[in-house]
């Protein structure tokens, strides 16, 4: 049955009553011209709800800055391997001290890959000789693969994010990188020597 409300002009094809747990839910389904929908999240404790919510969202806003910006890379840390091993490739070209600075970027940027194999329990150092191998073979979208354990076109399994969420990455990064260095001097407050007067006497 149809369920249509001529104030409104809002129509759904099916409208019900349903349970979830203990909650009482009304439920609008088949809705032409809806642009919204409602997402119900349950779980054993707070902490797994607060999680979970936290994961969608991020999911939620990637895809939203997808939209809006139509500039994308391959994720799975295809995009880190690709820049670290241009950086070390440029720092070759490089003489003096810069080259270790270019060099230790390079390797920094490792570190997200090798996270994401920790987090997914892979062997980090086999997931990174791989990407290496084939990064400098030219394969630039070369990332890693949870459902194979293995690596994969991520640019092919569709697996991206927007550039913009990359460079305003980097960008916080180096900054707080900049930040950090340019501290100079750390300044401690020394333990105080002053002692409390002992008890007058007669009292304790």
């Amino acid at each position: 049955a149809v369920v249509s409300t001529q104030s409104t002009g809002g129509q759904c094809s099916l409208f019900e009553e349903v349970q979830i747990g203990n909650d009482r839910y009304n439920l609008f389904t088949g809705c032409p011209k809806a642009k919204t929908c409602t997402l119900i999240l349950r779980g054993g404790a707070d902490q797994f709800i607060d999680e979970t919510e936290r994961s969608l969202h991020d999911a939620i806003m990637i895809v939203r800055r997808a939209l809006k910006n139509d500039s994308i890379v391959a994720g799975g840390g295809a995009i880190e391997m690709e820049l670290s091993k241009e950086l070390r490739n440029y720092a070759k070209t490089i003489h003096g001290k810069e080259q270790l600075l270019i060099t230790a970027y390079a390797k920094a940027l490792e570190i997200i890959p090798r996270q994401l194999c920790d987090n997914a329990g892979f062997d980090a150092i086999t997931i990174l000789n791989k990407l290496r191998q084939k990064h400098a073979q030219g394969a630039k979208w070369m990332g890693m693969d949870i459902s194979s354990e293995d690596i994969a076109d991520n640019f092919e399994a569709c697996v991206w994010e927007p550039s913009i969420v990359k460079r305003n990455a980097l960008t916080a990064a180096c900054d707080a990188c900049c930040t950090i260095l340019s501290i100079d001097e750390t300044v401690k407050n020394p333990n105080s020597n002053y002692k409390a007067p002992s008890a007058m006497p007669g009292m304790r």
